[in-house]
């Protein structure tokens, strides 16, 4: 599963992560990526959605259907 969000693009990122002595060391950020099913009524399927946990509420504010509209209108295949 690849590590980065649906809807809002959010992706793992890099940076630095500092001892007490001071050096650094690189280090991840991983987005909290989670699979969730959801039913298209306009489709009459389920589809499957790879969302970070902030897209998540996203989805249930906006609906679905808007939420599948914004991740197709970003180029991304559902």
């Amino acid at each position: 599963m690849s590590a980065h969000c649906m809807p809002t693009g959010a992706a793992l990122g890099f940076d630095n992560r500092i001892s007490h002595s001071h050096r650094r060391t690189s280090r991840r950020f991983d987005p909290n990526i989670q699979r969730k099913r959801y039913w298209l009524p306009s489709e009459g399927r389920h589809v499957r959605l790879r969302l970070s946990a902030g897209a998540i509420r996203t989805v249930d504010a906006i609906g679905v259907e808007a939420a599948v509209a914004r991740i197709r209108a970003r180029g991304v295949r559902i």
